[in-house]
């Protein structure tokens, strides 16, 4: 951070996170001329609970915020004056004093299958092991192709590609829209349709919060908005939202806009040992923000409902 500084970005310091943030600081200063001034944005990395502890799965180490918490604290503290975050990590309820006023375009919502010995889950032998730290990647697997074996894998890209070289696993995920953040797309064997995987809440999506107060940075935020991924995102975090969905919870949604300008939403519950998934689906024949939270928080419920209260801990 620099004394000259107009405006602080907050991010978490892993190369991902860093590319959107060094993306939202481009964006900005070419949005706006006072902010394309040399040392006119700083980028403040912050260290968060998720990145601290690697040896455990993310579900054994707390639910909501693992990689929010402490940039919102820096955010609500005066430490940095916005933050950029993968919109899947961000918890339903955003702390008190604070905003999330804008969403970018959203990138490829898919995971990508990624294998130095099978080109697809369904060429792998029986047996075979996957590695992902997702629990609902696991669920998804488990639930489609039960003879092969999930274990949990975390690590930022290089780290995964270094364990699937040194065979610990046969193949891992990753999401697209990272790889291609990254200018790595090659590293993909091949993306998984949504139809066979349907995507985590808000993948693909940047998002970026700010004070509650802070008219300026509202201002200059304007520039960068998208509402159509807006719309979808609210979607997808009612959904979560009304399943009280948490990291121990396998749920994946993805809204889409069809060609006629109606939203439509594919909500899906899966239990852990991928032995039963329900799924529901809406449309939306005029979406705006309040009808797509309204319709998500309606398809949350019913497979809440459907589920009952032991599905996500079975």
């Amino acid at each position: 951070m620099t004394d000259t500084a107009k405006l602080r970005i907050g991010t978490r310091g892993s190369p991902l996170a860093l590319a959107q943030a060094h993306e939202v600081r481009d964006k900005l200063a070419n949005a706006h001329p006072e902010l394309a001034e040399e040392g006119a944005i700083a980028v403040t990395v912050i260290t968060t609970t998720g990145d601290k502890i690697l040896d455990r799965a993310l579900s054994e180490i707390g639910g909501k915020g693992l990689f929010t918490k402490e940039i919102d604290d820096a955010l609500l503290g005066g430490e940095i004056d916005l933050a950029v975050h993968s919109m899947k990590d961000v918890p339903t309820v955003l702390p008190d004093g604070m905003i999330l006023p804008t969403i970018l375009p959203r990138e490829d919502v898919r995971d990508a299958f990624i294998s130095l010995k099978y080109k697809s889950f369904a060429e792998m032998p029986a047996g075979s092991v996957i590695g992902s730290a997702s629990l609902r990647r696991q669920a998804m697997i488990l639930n489609k192709y039960p003879d092969l074996k999930v274990v949990t894998f975390r690590g930022n890209v290089q780290t995964r590609l270094r364990k699937l070289s040194e065979e610990q696993v046969d193949a891992t995920l990753l999401a697209m829209a990272g790889l291609n953040r990254l200018g790595q797309p090659d590293i993909a064997t091949a993306p998984i349709s949504e139809d066979d995987m349907l995507p985590a809440v808000a993948q693909g999506a940047i998002g970026i919060t700010i004070r509650e107060d802070d008219a300026q940075c509202k201002k200059w935020l304007a520039a960068l908005h998208c509402e159509t991924s807006a719309i979808r995102v609210a979607a997808e975090r009612a959904a979560l939202k009304a399943l009280d969905g948490s990291c121990r919870t396998p749920i994946a949604a993805l809204a889409e806009f069809q060609d006629d300008g109606s939203l439509r939403l594919r909500v899906s519950i899966v239990r852990p040992d991928g032995s039963e998934r329900l799924d529901t689906e809406r449309m939306i024949a005029k979406p705006d923000i309040a009808t797509a939270m309204a319709t998500g928080t309606d398809a949350g419920e019913e497979l809440k409902q459907r589920g009952g209260p032991d599905f996500i801990s079975a």
